[in-house]
């Protein structure tokens, strides 16, 4: 098994939301992983690293404009 790393984390009322990037082994593809409050919501393989961190920063955003703080 392949060791996520986190990309980032943001807070609100006590509740955590995770993005987590993961290598897929078997292919060159990356999987982006996003947790709330531990426990995976969702996931997504993409073709390559950059696309899935495109992906994730403009979760980050969407969720900021919703109230949400980062936390590392």
């Amino acid at each position: 098994m392949t060791t996520a790393v986190r990309v980032w984390r943001l807070r609100k009322d006590h509740t955590w939301i995770d993005a987590r990037l993961r290598p897929c082994p078997e292919s060159d593809e990356v999987e982006i992983e996003f947790f709330y409050d531990g426990v995976l919501l969702w996931a997504r393989r993409w073709p390559s690293r950059q696309l899935a961190l495109t992906h994730a920063e403009r979760q980050l955003r969407d969720l900021q404009r919703a109230g949400w703080n980062t936390h590392w």
